[in-house]
């Protein structure tokens, strides 16, 4: 796996980071958002992708 194509993300209630992934910034150039399970909050909420 690429380092340049690792992603960080990030809980929008807690802003703890629960997940990483992988996304090809040369063909998708907006950030990702998605609805993931946060442990912390222990429900499904939103993670956008972060720094």
């Amino acid at each position: 796996m690429s380092q340049d194509n690792l992603i960080k993300m990030k809980c929008e209630v807690c802003k703890s980071v629960n997940y990483h992934s992988t996304r090809n910034k040369k063909k998708i150039k907006e950030k990702l958002e998605m609805k993931k399970y946060c442990r912390k909050c222990r429900k499904h909420t939103l993670h956008k992708e972060s720094k």
